[in-house]
């Protein structure tokens, strides 16, 4: 069911605006009333009630899990998503263990340069170019050219849960993947329909409106969603407006199979208000349209299970008003991409305790790029081109049984890339689990491959004198190795430690002497690392979560984005029946930042930001009037209740105390 917002604006907006909140005000008090009349007189027959005691969700993530290969997987689901009041990928993952994140607006992810982007223990600091795989759905999603993710077309609002891998897994994912991040998108799954309606707004005249609707008869299922954002932000020309419209139709037929159609469409933009007190060099804005579409066939057996997709992405990046602070013009780069192909994935169940995993990917990515400068400067193209990728991949799973409930899992893959401008290569991976039903101990080791994007091209034929040293060049490879444990204390109390290891080989420099420019395979690193969580529900309305990473040692000293010590915490509590708090806090220790292209990981333009504590939280009243069918809560959402001043970026302060009035409605 859905969730989310309408963020209330100050009153000092206009006539329209003004409106907007004395309805909203009107509708607050018009249920509150009712409320505080119910609890006077408890035994009266009345509209305002709930119909059943809600046990709460997990604060942050929905749990770990360990897969039969021998790696975890972290879920966060659309409880927590509700409960940290996320409005983008960003923040529903910045207090996840083990994940930090680059941002400057309040609404909004500013996709040039460092605005906006996800790093998982140091790793997807390249740009161009990515190390951690973007997904809906299992099927890739980034910018085409460029290949780095943008945040702003990974609607956070479609999304059911999301899956959070924290290191290389060459079967599961292909290229790109020294992590990835999946949304599992919403769907109608009982019988029947519903309808939802989310509105909030607040600070920094912030609105925020989301509305869902689904259905499922019998063997059919759809759901439609649309949600709109907007935010003058906490600075001058910090603004940002995100729309997102999703689509999804499936139908059941002959039992075990499936097909159905998704469909999702972003517009979106984000300002850059520059570094505090130098507005001058302000890179101006960033908008982005994105279109995706996923044809699934889908089939469960008892014996055999898997999905057949097809899927086209379709988009335009356009910074427009960037300066050149050396040559002291502005300019736009607009940038148009595609990418489609097919993905197959089947698990075979040979004999008893076996698993069979074998697919293949192919994977095309195209675009073309514009820099439209300043007159008379002459304009830059690169026109279309494109890259595809063929990669199959199979892996064995066997669980032996072992004395007193224990058993044992070896396993073992590998994945095949076959590039059409680059030498194929292969990346390997093995696992060993042992466990029960309280105890899991585990190996794991995979590769990740993430070979050159058309940035290589596109950059050399626009910039350095169209030469091809790019034919050289060898994909990047980071070797991942984690050992962990877990363990159920008793039902309400569950930790798990981890040990990780990355070391990354070939990663792509910028040469500039001798001429002429080009990439090179020159730079070598290495992180590890330790992560513990620890999940406690003693009681079925109160909920405990806390969680840390320690990076203990990483080469070069300063890579980017890989601070020392990151902690997060996290708290519900339903209380007085009808009540619901939820708290989370956040510590991240100072880091580096700077681009991982440059030499020596930005040279003078490596920078170190100061850490940081904040602290977050929410308190909702749920409700329900019976006559009309209809539930719903009534919230106020904090964050940086200290109001503690932090930065993710160098010179770009984020937002002091912000507070969001709103409120969601079910039918």
């Amino acid at each position: 069911m859905m969730r989310q917002s309408i963020k209330m604006i100050t009153l000092n907006r206009g006539s329209k605006m003004k409106q907007w909140i004395c309805r909203l005000i009107s509708i607050f008090f018009l249920l509150i009333v009712p409320y505080q009349a119910v609890a006077a007189e408890p035994e009266s027959e009345t509209l305002f009630r709930l119909e059943e005691f809600i046990v709460v969700a997990p604060p942050i993530i929905e749990g770990t899990t360990v897969t039969a290969s021998g790696n975890q997987v972290t879920t966060v689901s659309i409880e927590q998503i509700d409960d940290l009041n996320a409005q983008d990928l960003p923040s529903a993952l910045r207090r996840t263990p083990g994940v930090v994140i680059s941002r400057h607006n309040y609404v909004g992810s500013f996709g040039g340069g460092d605005g906006g982007a996800i790093y998982i223990r140091g790793m997807g600091s390249s740009r161009p170019g990515a190390e951690i795989q973007m997904l809906v759905d299992g099927v890739p999603k980034y910018a085409g050219i460029w290949t780095h993710p943008l945040m702003d077309i990974m609607s956070v609002d479609i999304a059911d849960k999301i899956e959070i891998y924290k290191g290389a897994h060459p079967v599961m994912f292909g290229n790109m993947t020294a992590g990835a991040v999946n949304i599992i998108t919403k769907s109608q799954k009982r019988d029947g329909f519903s309808t939802n309606l989310n509105l909030s707004a607040g600070s920094h005249h912030t609105f925020i409106e989301t509305l869902e609707h689904g259905g499922k008869i019998r063997n059919t299922d759809y759901y439609l969603l649309q949600s709109f954002k907007q935010s003058d932000g906490h600075r001058e020309n910090s603004g940002g407006e995100l729309q997102s419209y999703f689509g999804h139709i499936g139908h059941q037929f002959y039992d075990k199979w499936k097909i159905s159609f998704t469909a999702n469409a972003t517009h979106n933009r984000a300002e850059d208000p520059g570094p505090e007190n130098r507005p001058q060099e302000r890179q101006g804005t960033f908008k982005t349209r994105d279109y995706l579409a996923i044809l699934t066939l889908s089939h469960d057996y008892e014996a055999l299970r898997g999905d057949w997709k097809i899927y086209w992405n379709n988009g335009k990046a356009q910074w427009e008003d960037q300066y050149d602070l050396n040559n002291l013009y502005h300019f736009d780069t607009i940038t148009e991409f595609d990418h489609y192909g097919i993905r197959t994935r089947e698990f075979l169940n040979p004999w008893l305790g076996g698993l069979l995993t074998f697919g293949a990917d192919w994977d095309c990515t195209s675009g073309k790029v514009t820099i439209d400068r300043a007159l008379p400067r002459p304009d830059s193209y690169f026109p279309r081109d494109s890259f595809h990728i063929l990669s199959p991949y199979i892996s064995l799973a066997h669980e032996f049984p072992l004395l007193k409930e224990w058993t044992i899992t070896p396993s073992a893959g590998v994945r095949y890339y076959h590039h059409s401008d680059f030498d194929s290569h292969w990346a390997p991976q093995a696992g060993l689990v042992l466990k029960n039903s309280l105890t899991d101990l585990r190996l794991f080791y995979g590769r990740g491959v993430n070979y050159p994007g058309l940035y290589v091209v596109a950059q050399s034929d626009m910039f350095w004198g169209k030469n091809d040293i790019w034919r050289d060049l060898d994909p990047e490879t980071v070797d991942h190795l984690e050992a962990g444990i877990g363990h159920f204390f008793s039902q309400k109390l569950r930790a798990d430690l981890t040990w990780f290891q990355d070391k990354g080989s070939n990663r792509l420099i910028i040469i500039t002497s001798p001429a002429p420019p080009h990439y090179e395979n020159i730079a070598d690193f290495e992180i590890k690392g330790v992560e513990a969580t620890v999940t406690f529900e003693p009681l079925k309305d109160f909920s405990l979560f806390a969680g840390g990473t320690w990076i203990y040692e990483h080469n070069p000293e300063h890579l980017p984005y890989a601070p020392e010590w990151t902690a997060t915490a996290g708290t519900n509590l339903r209380f007085l029946e009808h009540w619901k708090i939820s708290l989370d806090t956040t510590y991240q220790d100072s880091q580096y930042v700077a681009n991982n292209r440059a030499l020596n990981y930005g040279g003078t333009s490596v920078a170190k930001v100061d850490g940081f504590w904040i602290l977050n939280g929410k308190i909702s009243l749920d409700f329900t009037l019976k006559s009309w069918n209809l539930t719903g809560n009534l919230f106020l959402a904090g964050e940086n209740l200290t109001d503690v001043s932090y930065a993710y970026k160098k010179d770009y302060p984020m937002p002091g105390t912000s507070f969001l009035l709103g409120m969601n409605l079910k039918l």
